[in-house]
C-alpha cells in the first residue's frame, strides 16, 4: 500500500534554555545529542507529508530507548510501532499479522538508540545552520545503504520541528511535530501483541 510506502516515524521535544546556537552556526552536535538523549517519554500530534502530495496525521508516542508508536488518525487504518528490535506496520483494516522491518535496517535507529552520539565517525554527512534552524543529515555508517534521515532543529527554545527520511530509491518523506508533552506510557502501548489484541 502507497502509505507503507511513504511510512516514517517522527519524534520532537522543546528543551527550554538550551537555545546556544551562535549566530554564525550550527548548534553543536554534542548538544544536539545531549538533547535528543533526554527524551524519555513523550507523544505530540505529527503532519505527514507523503510522496504523492497527500497529508497523514496522528498521534506519535515515544518512550525511550528504543520504543516508537506511531497511531494515524482516519481515514487512514495505519499503526507503526517500533519495538524490540523491529518495525511493525499494522493495517487495521485488513487485520492479521504486521509487516515487519528490522529497526537496523531503518534510519530510524539512529534517533532511538540506548545512546545518541551524533558526533561518531561517519554518522553526520552534513551539519549546518539554514535561518533560525540547524540541519544534520544523518546516516547509519555501518549500513549506508538503508537511506538517511534529516534533523532540522529550531533554535529558541532547541527543539527537534521535523525531520525527512530518504530512502534507497531516493523518496523524501517529511514529517513535522507539534509541542510534545511529557507524559507517562505504559510498556504495553509499544508491546506488539498487546497491539494485535486490540485491534
Amino acid at each position: 500500500m502507497q502509505w507503507i510506502r511513504h511510512m516514517v516515524v517522527a519524534l520532537g521535544l522543546a528543551w527550554p534554555g538550551l537555545a546556544q546556537a551562535q549566530d554564525t552556526g550550527p548548534v553543536p552536535l554534542s548538544t544536539l545529542s545531549a538533547y535528543l538523549n533526554e527524551i524519555t517519554e513523550a507523544e505530540a500530534e505529527f503532519r505527514q507529508l507523503n510522496v504523492d502530495g497527500t497529508v497523514s496525521e496522528g498521534i506519535v508516542a515515544i518512550k525511550r530507548p528504543g520504543k516508537m508508536r506511531f497511531d494515524y488518525a482516519p481515514p487512514e487504518s495505519a499503526l507503526v510501532l517500533a519495538s524490540s528490535g523491529a518495525v511493525y506496520v499494522v493495517d487495521r483494516k485488513v487485520g492479521g499479522q504486521p509487516q515487519t522491518y528490522p529497526l537496523e535496517r531503518t534510519p530510524l535507529s539512529i534517533v532511538l538508540a540506548p545512546e545518541v552520539d551524533l558526533s561518531e565517525p561517519g554518522v553526520v554527512v552534513d551539519h549546518r545552520r539554514q535561518g533560525d534552524q540547524t540541519v544534520v543529515t544523518a546516516l547509519d555508517p555501518r549500513d549506508p545503504d538503508i537511506g538517511r534521515i534529516q534533523l532540522y532543529f529550531d533554535h529558541d527554545p532547541l527543539r527537534l520541528e521535523r525531520w525527512v527520511i530518504r530512502t534507497p530509491d531516493g523518496i523524501d518523506t517529511t514529517v513535522a511535530l507539534g509541542p510534545f508533552r511529557s507524559v507517562p506510557l505504559p510498556l504495553s502501548l509499544f508491546l506488539i501483541d498487546q497491539v494485535l489484541r486490540e485491534n
